[in-house]
């Protein structure tokens, strides 16, 4: 005896072996046994062996009219062998009956089921819905085929281009576009990144990484919305009289947040202030334009472009732009002239008159150790603004040194500048990039003195304002960093806590409002503390334990660290740009991290990390041939052709980190196309 039986959503056949009263011993083909409930059964026969059955019905069941069925088929629930019968004849053969079965089974948008064996007819309705489908779904299974041997054959479709970086980063899996990707990749046997760039999907290097950029961070685009204007100033500030303060920054900086005075020189008590520019004065958190800053974050700098965290007509509204008074929040630190020792500080809510823009990148030449430590050096390139200010500037730069030997005691050791930093400038660039302009990298060494006089003003102010607020027990944003020992990293949080790197007690963004959120929500706390004093933790607008707080400290932390990835990305391409203009094949570099199979090397004349083959002494001192540039995957390898007498020190060369300093090395870009998807014609394909 065999039988025809359900199990798991299948029909199965198979020889009985034993028989209770509501259940089956069966044995199947392949010689396993089940235990089959009773009313699983369907079928009992004598023969054919059951996989002969299984064949003959599904080839007779494949023939069979659903539509002409469908009309046959008794109203209310009926079994399989009554369709039968209507169907095929009065007395249907075992294989018809079966036949019967897999045709109602396997037709649901034409028959319900309504028990084993028993179907009941759907609403004609739904089976034009349902037919519908099924002809859709052919011909999308069709336009991926279609597109898939487009790609295969080198051609990108238009979808998938205006797709792409969807199916690169954020597929929908269902969506046909990234199915005919998967499909192409595995037929032609290429990454789908390749495949892409093979099919002339990415116009160029450039853009696939800008375009990438705004997809995953600015989806909407980088325009602000229409209609947000700069509020003034409601408060009436006094003028800070006395005052003449100048900022310092490259001459290609909008934001001018910061500008410094000196005051008392000669009078034995000298206050130095640090003047910061002051939105928080103008509009208040929840507002339209702290909802935009909020949003983004901060500045996103690249070379030769970037995309302000407030529009631009805001922007130079409350920048500290010489030859006019400008809101500011300023610092006032007194110390003794001659010892330098500092005697107090006190913060202002003021207007303050802007004398001078310095531009260090046109003066670092000019403004150097000996003319501010000497004045009997001259120079006939120094401008006359640059004269008047001689004084100031050689105090400040005695006060920064001083500064700097204080934190390094703190530090336990010295701060290293033996790295400089790189300033690139892509020459007839006046917007947005294209990616082949002629790019020109030029160096200014770290410390030197007009950057040294802003990092330790800086330094000063965001340290004094941090162990302020956390005083008054005003809630802010602060970095710290538990101590100098490796691996330990630079974090985030709202407690004043030590800054172990900087060698402060208390470090809280607060200098640069215009471009960096934190620096904006903890110029709101100043405020409250300024105005209000030993009662400012009522007044901020932020509380302690603020959730809300919580959650702009992690949206910064991320946003943050994803666009200094970015302007480290394109500085990399840039870099990469220029060894191709200008033909360089060779570099002298020096070994700084072992790495499988070989050696990371930092270039000595450009901002380039790359992999060497061969295992490398650290510190070792290397000229280094490149191979392929890769622009996509921003890659470039080196062979090394010999080992360079001249040793570098090897801690010099190693130990030179600032505040935020990672070593970022690009790697093969990460897509999200999953090549174990289903095969474009599954049922996953989109109905």
């Amino acid at each position: 005896m065999f039988v025809l039986f359900e199990e798991a959503g299948k029909y199965l056949g198979g020889r009985v072996l034993s028989e209770a009263e509501a259940s089956a011993q069966v044995e199947l083909d392949t010689g396993k046994r089940l235990k089959v409930k009773g009313v699983n059964i369907v079928l009992r026969f004598e023969k054919p062996a059951p996989a002969e059955l299984i064949a003959e019905a599904r080839t007779l069941a494949a023939t069979v009219d659903l539509d002409l069925a469908w009309e046959f088929a008794p109203e209310g629930e009926f079994a399989f062998a009554e369709l039968a019968i209507e169907y095929f004849q009065a007395n249907p053969s075992l294989v018809q009956q079966a036949a019967a079965l897999f045709a109602l089974f396997e037709a649901p948008h034409y028959f319900r089921r309504a028990g084993k064996g028993r179907f009941k007819k759907a609403p004609a309705e739904i089976i034009q819905q349902a037919l519908a489908a099924i002809e859709k779904k052919k011909q999308v299974l069709a336009q991926i085929a279609e597109w898939a041997a487009q790609l295969v054959a080198g051609e990108c479709p238009t979808p998938v281009r205006e797709q792409l970086y969807k199916i690169l980063f954020k597929p929908d899996k269902n969506a046909p576009e990234y199915k005919a990707v998967v499909e192409a990749s595995r037929t032609a046997q290429r990454a789908p990144l390749e495949l892409l760039e093979r099919a002339g999907a990415i116009d160029s290097a450039y853009q696939f990484h800008w375009k990438r950029f705004l997809f995953e961070n600015f989806p909407k685009g980088t325009a602000f919305p229409a209609g947000l204007a700069a509020p003034a100033v409601a408060d009436d500030l006094p003028r800070a009289e006395g005052v003449e303060a100048f900022s310092i920054d490259d001459s290609q900086t909008t934001e001018i947040d910061d500008a410094l005075s000196v005051q008392g020189l000669g009078s034995g008590t000298v206050t130095v202030g640090v003047h910061i520019a002051a939105p928080g004065l103008a509009f208040a958190p929840g507002s339209p334009l702290d909802q935009v800053a909020r949003a983004r974050m901060s500045t996103v700098y690249m070379p030769g472009y970037k995309i302000t965290m407030l529009p631009d007509a805001v922007v130079q509204t409350y920048t500290l732009l010489e030859g006019a008074d400008r809101p500011a929040v300023s610092l006032y630190a007194r110390f003794d002239e001659t010892t330098l020792e500092l005697q107090g500080t006190e913060t202002k809510i003021e207007r303050v008159p802007i004398v001078a823009n310095l531009r260090h990148d046109r003066l670092d030449g000019v403004i150097t150790q000996a003319w501010l430590e000497d004045a009997t050096v001259t120079s006939a390139d120094t401008p006359e603004t640059v004269g008047t200010l001689r004084a100031p500037l050689s105090f400040l730069f005695r006060l920064a040194k001083q500064l700097k030997a204080q934190r390094e005691v703190v530090r336990g050791k010295p701060e290293n500048f033996n790295r400089p930093d790189y300033n690139f400038r892509l020459v007839g660039n006046d917007g947005e990039p294209e990616g082949s302009e002629q790019v020109q990298i030029s160096t200014r060494q770290r410390g030197a003195p007009l950057d040294l006089i802003v990092s330790e003003a800086m330094i000063l102010a965001n340290s004094g304002w941090g162990a302020w607020l956390g005083e008054l027990g005003v809630p802010g944003l602060y970095r710290s960093q538990a101590s100098m020992a490796p691996g330990v990293k630079v974090r985030m949080g709202t407690r004043s806590l030590p800054h172990a790197g900087l060698g402060v007690k208390s470090y809280a963004w607060s200098t640069s409002p215009l471009r960096r959120y934190t620096d904006l929500v903890n110029q709101w706390q100043i405020i409250a503390a300024a105005r209000h004093g030993k009662t400012a933790a009522l007044a901020a607008p932020f509380k302690p334990k603020d959730a809300d707080l919580f959650s702009i400290l992690s949206g910064f932390d991320a946003a943050y660290s994803t666009y200094n990835a970015y302007q480290g990305g394109m500085e990399r391409f840039w870099t990469l740009k220029y060894l191709q203009q200008q033909g360089i094949g060779e570099l002298t570099a020096t070994v700084i991290k072992d790495i499988p199979n070989g050696a990371l090397v930092r270039a000595d004349t450009l901002p380039l990390v790359f992999p060497v083959a061969g295992q490398q002494e650290r510190g070792a001192h290397l000229r280094v041939k490149l191979g392929e540039i890769d622009e996509i995957a921003l890659d470039v390898h080196g062979t090394v052709i010999e080992r360079l007498d001249a040793p570098v020190d090897q801690a010099a060369a190693l130990d030179d980190v600032g505040e935020d300093d990672d070593e970022e090395v690009a790697g093969p870009i990460a897509i999200a196309v999953d090549l174990s998807e289903s095969e474009a014609g599954t049922e996953n394909a989109p109905a």
